[in-house]
């Protein structure tokens, strides 16, 4: 689930330095989705 968040941020982030859709909205999404990813992942090696 979470990766299929990421990927649709990701493609929505490039349409956008494409064709200027949604503006900022889209980096300020796509900088919550890292953060995000990189909580997930320090918390699962955490457990390991």
């Amino acid at each position: 689930m979470l990766w299929t968040i990421i990927g649709i941020l990701i493609v929505l982030w490039i349409l956008g330095l494409i064709g200027h859709v949604a503006g900022g909205l889209i980096h300020i999404l796509l900088v919550i989705a890292v953060i995000i990813l990189i909580i997930k992942l320090v918390t699962r090696s955490g457990k390991s």
